[in-house]
């Protein structure tokens, strides 16, 4: 598929099929074609916890509007938006440093002037910091979807859910924000789709402010 099938192919389902798991391997690569996605000076600051034991995912499912196909899918992402992901010692800061000396995009004595800009950028504010993890989380979750797709998988993302419910029912530490929950799998066999929802056109997307 090329990116226009993926596109338009790419639905939020909400009937998935409970017997047809999707195996490590496949949510490996699924997870490796996202975690090429972009993000603010390569920080990279998203994490993922992976649910398929039916017990912990009925525990979600009541944090999350006892929505079923938190049960249904196989599989269910809690992703996580590190706001420590601009800190000095953090791990991931500390790799993207050595990686960018190694490949020459940095020199050493640009240590300080990267962990400076970093600072200013992503920590000037509690929204600005809120808006670093959750920003980058929000394009690493979206290519992750669409690698889904592109394997033949199907996605649903959800909002609708307890998030200091779910904070405190799978012990997530405070320095991570939970932008959503997503359910993978495969739809349920049968299922009727309902027309692909409106878009906004060019035109409605378009603005401007000019005097």
């Amino acid at each position: 598929m090329n990116f226009r099938e993926i596109s338009e192919k790419r639905r939020a389902i909400n009937f998935f099929d409970p017997q047809q798991d999707v195996s490590e391997q496949l949510l490996t690569e699924v997870i490796e074609l996202a975690a090429k996605t972009p993000s603010s000076f390569n920080l990279q600051p998203w994490n993922l916890m992976v649910l398929r034991d039916q017990k912990k995912k009925e525990k979600l499912k009541t944090l999350a509007w006892d929505q079923p196909k938190v049960i249904e899918a196989p599989v269910v992402l809690i992703f996580l938006a590190d706001k420590n992901g601009w800190q000095e010692g953090h791990a991931t800061v500390e790799k993207n440093w050595q990686e960018m000396v190694k490949a020459g995009s940095m020199q050493p004595e640009q240590r300080q002037w990267f962990l400076d800009a970093a600072q200013s950028l992503y920590n000037w504010s509690p929204e600005a910091n809120l808006a670093f993890a959750a920003k980058n989380t929000g394009f690493f979750a979206m290519s992750l979807m669409y690698a889904a797709t592109s394997l033949g998988l199907e996605t649903h993302p959800m909002d609708g859910f307890d998030h200091e419910g779910v904070r405190k029912e799978f012990d997530i530490p405070d320095n991570f924000w939970i932008p959503l929950l997503l359910a993978v799998g495969y739809k349920k066999p049968g299922l009727e789709m309902h027309p692909a929802k409106w878009r906004k056109t060019t035109d409605e997307i378009i603005v401007s402010f000019d005097r």
